[in-house]
């Protein structure tokens, strides 16, 4: 099976690569996540001292992994960030590090535009040293309602239906990923943060910024009109309050998994259990 779809790989690479002389300009996104990975760091008792970062953008994790005194080692698909930050560039999916060669990975907004997710996290696992801690966070399902509503606009004027917003990754599915990668003890969880824009190219030129925008592979992209864009301005504006800004909403997706060892808790076994739910949940 070709893992080339559904995103166009050299287009995801130029499109991080000419972010990042002004990814500075729009990297609040990054900033709040890269701060909630090592807050859930900080909560764990084990000791760290190998980190795989997979996300070079902006080097605001792997500056607070090493105040921790952890080593760390980036990657990245966008050959500007990788040199940026001395790292390797490689795909998510095509990762070319050896076997339980770190106790800690930790990806920051990459991983909702792999071509191969399970295989991403499959990769990702083995390069875990046994009980070594997987941590990520990326753009999940919901974000983007007023960008997409915007979009289904201009297409609405243009005549037909285009491929604007890249398909986005809920916590179930999350989750199931998680478990058919190999982690142990998977937690997936998520959270909104509604962002206040002046207009809908407002949000484009931050999109931009953050490498964010479409990468969708398309043989054939059919571009938006000036009508149809004027159409998605309006649409956009419409959803605007009384300041006149719309909000915008970001629905970030938090993973954690554990990479297997014996020391790890098991399930209890299916039929030990000594009450009966039943009988837990009968009234009283």
């Amino acid at each position: 099976m070709s893992h080339d779809t559904p995103f166009d790989r050299r287009l995801r690479r130029l499109r991080r690569d000419r972010a990042a002389g002004r990814f500075a300009d729009a990297d609040y996104l990054h900033r709040l996540v890269a701060d909630e990975l090592l807050d859930r760091l900080d909560s764990v008792t084990l000791t760290f001292e190998r980190a795989l970062v997979l996300g070079a953008a902006g080097g605001l994790l792997g500056e607070g992994l090493r105040a921790r005194g952890i080593a760390v080692t980036y990657a990245d698909p966008s050959f500007a960030f990788a040199h940026a930050a001395g790292g390797v560039q490689c795909d998510e999916d095509r990762l070319p590090f050896a076997d339980s060669g770190f106790d800690l990975v930790l990806s920051i907004g990459l991983l909702d535009t792999v071509n191969d997710l399970p295989g991403a996290l499959l990769l990702i696992r083995r390069a875990l040293v046994p009980d070594g801690l997987f941590l990520a966070a990326f753009a999940g399902a919901g974000t983007l309602p007023r960008l997409r509503s915007a979009m289904m606009a201009a297409d609405t004027v243009d005549g037909g239906i285009a491929a604007h917003i890249h398909p986005q990754i809920d916590v179930r599915a999350a989750g199931d990923l998680l478990t058919r990668a190999g982690f142990a003890l998977p937690v997936v969880d998520s959270h909104g943060l509604d962002v206040r824009f002046s207009g809908l190219m407002s949000l484009l030129d931050d999109l931009r910024a953050m490498g964010a925008t479409n990468v969708l592979e398309a043989r054939a992209p059919r571009p938006v009109s000036r009508y149809g864009l004027a159409a998605a301005i309006a649409d956009f504006a419409s959803h605007a309050g009384p300041d006149g800004k719309t909000a915008e909403r970001f629905e970030i997706l938090h993973l954690l998994g554990w990479a297997p060892a014996p020391s790890q808790p098991k399930p209890a076994k299916r039929g030990s259990a000594t009450t009966s739910l039943a009988a837990v949940l009968k009234p009283r």
